[in-house]
């Protein structure tokens, strides 16, 4: 990229835009005199926001979806107590993996640090079988670069390089703890496994090459699918074979983890292990939304965010309640470290 780019995470009413961004959910509207406009969603590291080109040749609409990324001019407006951009100039750009770095959002967290983790859990399952199916899965080399790498989803939670990792990771050390409280009711090796492989189907669902997208397999298949039909290929290759109804149940995790059929469940959970998953990644999923959401500007209203569809059209509170007490107990933490150095 020739130019330095305008940050979208903390644009301004008025504020003039220029830079390559991400170009995402490209479609053609008609206003109310009948004219086709763009709509789109513009995303670079540190946010996103809606962008409009309000005289727009809708013949240019594939052009400019070709690459997934676009060089635009325009300036950012307080619509409906939300910044979006209003594009003046739009055109087709050419990126390179060091420009994407910039352009799309990346976990905060080490990657090989995560994988790393979710190797050693999956590694201290008890049962030989489902610790050869685990390595059916991470022998898979290209399969595990792609978990390294991909989204978790494309807005809702998780969006940004390295998502579906840290989902999985967070996932599986939150069941590593909680599962002890269960006793022997709760099978670790079943909940581990079952986080493990729950979501992985989105390495191919989804495309971050050319900005974050629904791949072909992801409109016609999609992730929860893809995961059970991969889990009965890996698993034949497993030695010693899985036990019993293994397999099944693990599919049964795979198919249910979204819990209701209107959330995409193509089964609803049939063991204490599946209702757990399904709970935990509802949890860890709208838990990260609420986050993202507090942190992330652009609202006019600076105390609320705006509506949110995934936390049933909730708008969060974004200030700290305790913020001032909190900052006099930390001055106290400096203080009495200074009092008491460390070794003494």
């Amino acid at each position: 990229m020739a130019t330095i780019n305008t940050e979208l995470g903390s644009l301004e009413n008025t504020q003039w835009v220029s830079g390559t961004y991400c170009f995402g959910n490209p479609q053609v509207g008609t206003t109310r005199q009948g004219k086709p406009f763009l709509k789109c969603l513009l995303r670079d590291a540190t946010g996103e926001v809606q962008g409009r080109m309000w005289s727009f040749d809708q013949h240019r609409l594939k052009e400019l979806a070709r690459t997934g990324f676009v060089r635009i001019e325009g300036s950012a407006e307080n619509y409906n107590d939300q910044i979006q951009l209003k594009i003046e100039s739009i055109e087709a750009a050419e990126v390179t993996e060091s420009d994407m770095q910039q352009l799309l959002p990346s976990t905060e967290h080490d990657i090989d640090a995560m994988f790393s983790h979710v190797t050693s859990l999956l590694q201290s399952m008890s049962h030989p079988a489902m610790r050869s199916l685990a390595d059916a899965y991470l022998n898979d080399d290209e399969l595990m670069a792609r978990f390294r790498m991909a989204p978790a989803a494309m807005a809702m939670h998780h969006a940004w390089i390295g998502g579906l990792l840290e989902h999985t990771h967070q996932l599986m050390c939150i069941a590593d703890a909680i599962v002890p409280l269960y006793g022997e009711a709760i099978d670790r090796d079943l909940v581990l496994m079952g986080l493990f492989i729950h979501d992985l189907g989105k390495t191919i669902e989804l495309t971050w090459q050319k900005g974050f997208d629904y791949t072909t397999e992801g409109n016609l298949i999609g992730h929860i699918a893809r995961g059970a039909i991969w889990l009965e290929s890996k698993s034949a290759t497993c030695e010693p074979p899985l036990p019993g109804e293994a397999l099944r149940v693990l599919q049964n995790i795979i198919l249910s983890h979204h819990g209701e059929p209107e959330y995409g469940a193509l089964r609803p959970p049939a063991t204490p292990e599946a209702i757990l998953i399904s709970q935990l990644d509802n949890l860890d999923a709208k838990t990260q939304m609420a986050i993202t959401a507090v942190q992330q500007p652009g609202a006019v209203d600076g105390a609320f965010t705006d509506k949110i569809w995934g936390l049933n059209s909730s708008r969060l509170y974004r200030p700290d309640p305790l913020a001032s007490g909190r900052e006099g107990q930390e001055q106290d933490a400096v203080d009495a470290a200074s009092l008491f150095p460390e070794g003494n």
